[in-house]
């Protein structure tokens, strides 16, 4: 399996680096955002572990231009910073996850694990009235029409696709999207489900996407009542 990881931090690289081999995983290395972006043009890569603070084209920036060449690589952002709102940037870019440093490297492990073996069960391709995905491609369409998703709105839907027509449990939906949790109190769910239903409800009369109080989130056509 090869990894590239983008830290300009040349201890934190080594240490890592030398981490990520002893584990069995092939290294490539780069220190700033231009070069990685040279190499993810010239190699394919299972996994990309990205710092966010790069000099000149930060991680972020990085993490858009491979997002928007089509490719659906696995990220795993690389940050000291802790709001919320500064995590929430690095997901919209694309990226899969996030490791706020300092981080234990068994954690490091347990998340590229968790990022590798996301396969595709349900099929790769799942439709719901007239809501299609297409996992493979990350190309969602309703009626027809294109839906642009981030990484974060696009692994929310597809837990809502995989569960339907049973309801996705709010602590589910932490587990799948954000794969390590987050703080329970956090109303980022409510967040991102809102951006969602921007997206994939708004434009239509059937809405697909429904509150059931107190539990969680259901996809489906609405039920009689």
């Amino acid at each position: 399996m090869r990894l590239l990881l983008v830290e300009d931090e040349k201890k934190v690289a080594s240490f890592v680096g030398r981490s990520l081999r002893e584990n069995q995983y092939v290294v490539d290395m780069a220190e700033t955002g231009e070069k990685a972006l040279e190499m993810v043009f010239q190699e394919t890569y299972d996994l990309i572990l990205l710092d966010i603070r790069l000099p000149n084209l930060s991680g972020v920036e990085v993490c858009r231009e491979i997002r928007r060449a089509g490719m659906d690589t696995p990220v795993l952002m690389l940050t000291a910073r802790t709001l919320v709102e500064q995590r929430v940037e690095g997901l919209d870019a694309g990226g899969d996850d996030y490791l706020t440093k300092p981080f234990a490297l068994a954690e490091l492990h347990a998340r590229i694990r968790a990022l590798t073996r996301r396969g595709f069960r349900g099929g790769a391709k799942l439709h719901i009235a007239d809501l299609e995905m297409d996992r493979q491609k990350r190309i969602v369409r309703r009626a027809g029409d294109p839906i642009p998703l981030t990484a974060k709105e696009f692994a929310l839907l597809e837990l809502l696709m995989l569960r339907s027509p049973e309801v996705a449990h709010r602590t589910e939906i932490i587990e799948h999207v954000w794969i390590h949790g987050l703080d329970m109190e956090t109303n980022i769910v409510e967040v991102y489900i809102n951006r969602l239903r921007r997206k994939v409800d708004q434009a239509y009369p059937m809405k697909l996407i429904h509150t059931v109080r107190g539990t969680g989130y259901q996809l489906g056509e609405p039920t009689a009542a």
